[in-house]
């Protein structure tokens, strides 16, 4: 911990630089394999809908001999031959889920589980989703997540200005479109949990370019009429002022998710949570990386077309070529000088 103190010490006072700015192209690049990627995950395979999106029919059974494997047998058993998800719920429970059903097939499936698991069919959960209501719950949440993007890009252009909210959404959509590329490629279920962890990710991947975004506001504040550095120079800066900041809140918001995914879905079987944890734990990592390598370049992109910017720039540069004249001057004179001051020397002794 000291080491790592020590070390955001270096990089706020600038001591220390990773040039982040500067490997744009890099971090471009990356982010451009990944969306890629994600485009074709999406087409290829796409993302397996809920029930609750899609509509179906859901059996949710309370029994101590509850498994995978005999709710499958007893799916077999009632003939359905549409497309099912069977989740183990905890210790005593399992889900199925399939494709939407006639009235004759539901009390199939429900006699058939009641046999194998040795409960009376009332004791067994069922719920008939429609098409509609699914059409409804995929508009809703569509809708919900294009205003969530239109008025937080307003509140940014208030609080910060123009190009920082710009710069921002480019952050967001590249954060959530990389999570749902995932998504489609491990084959998890897209719930209303998973909804829920997409906003959720919007809401962190924007506080982190936040504090970033008021950083550099704060370093290229006067920057054009003070002349001291470059625009870009100083969003670098900023960068490497709050990346302790950013590294530390991201590790502790990521280890507590990262359990849930692990140890909760993983090895306790808790299939329930592993909709929200996986989209939360990716979110996390790719907003981080995103405020720091993909926000502020673009910002410091857009910022430096300015004219003004570019005026700066060039002042910046013909400043910083004046001493390496002015050196090279004073060691040219200062080689002349010697042979003529040796004979000198020569006679004070």
């Amino acid at each position: 911990m000291a080491k790592l103190s020590g070390l955001g010490g270096r990089l706020y006072r600038g001591e220390t630089s990773v040039d982040f700015i500067g490997r744009r192209k890099i971090w471009y690049s990356f982010s451009l394999l990944l969306i890629v990627l994600s485009a074709v995950t999406i087409f290829t395979q796409g993302l397996h809908l809920g029930i609750e999106f899609k509509g179906g029919s859901s059996f949710t059974v309370n029994s101590t001999s509850a498994s995978i494997q005999g709710a499958e047998e007893a799916v077999d058993t009632a003939g359905i031959q549409s497309q099912t998800i069977i989740q183990k719920i905890g210790n005593d429970k399992v889900r199925v889920q399939t494709d939407a059903l006639s009235a004759s097939q539901q009390a199939a499936v429900e006699n058939a589980l009641a046999t194998k698991f040795g409960v009376s069919i009332d004791s067994i959960d069922s719920q008939i989703i429609g098409p509609s209501w699914g059409e409804e719950i995929t508009r809703k949440a569509i809708q919900g997540l294009v205003g969530f993007l239109l008025v937080v890009m307003i509140y940014l252009a208030m609080a910060l200005e123009g190009k920082m909210a710009i710069a921002a959404i480019i952050a967001v959509i590249h954060d959530v479109f990389i999570t749902v590329g995932i998504y489609a490629l491990v084959g998890f279920e897209v719930t209303p949990a998973t909804v829920i962890g997409f906003l959720t990710i919007l809401g962190y991947s924007l506080y982190d370019t936040v504090v970033v975004f008021d950083k550099v506001r704060e370093n290229t504040k006067g920057i054009a009429a003070s002349g001291r550095s470059t625009y870009s120079k100083a969003a670098n800066l900023a960068v490497n002022q709050t990346i302790v900041r950013s590294f530390n809140t991201s590790l502790v918001a990521l280890l507590p998710v990262g359990s849930i995914l692990f140890v909760g879905a993983g090895l306790l079987g808790a299939g329930t949570l592993k909709d929200l944890s996986l989209a939360l734990f990716i979110g996390l990592a790719t907003g981080t990386y995103s405020s720091l390598c993909i926000a502020t370049p673009i910002l410091a992109g857009l910022r430096e077309r300015e004219p003004a910017m570019q005026a700066l720039a060039k002042r910046v540069g013909n400043r910083a070529d004046k001493p390496v004249a002015a050196t090279t001057s004073s060691t040219n004179s200062t080689v002349e000088r010697g042979p003529r001051n040796q004979p000198k020397r020569d006679r004070r002794r």
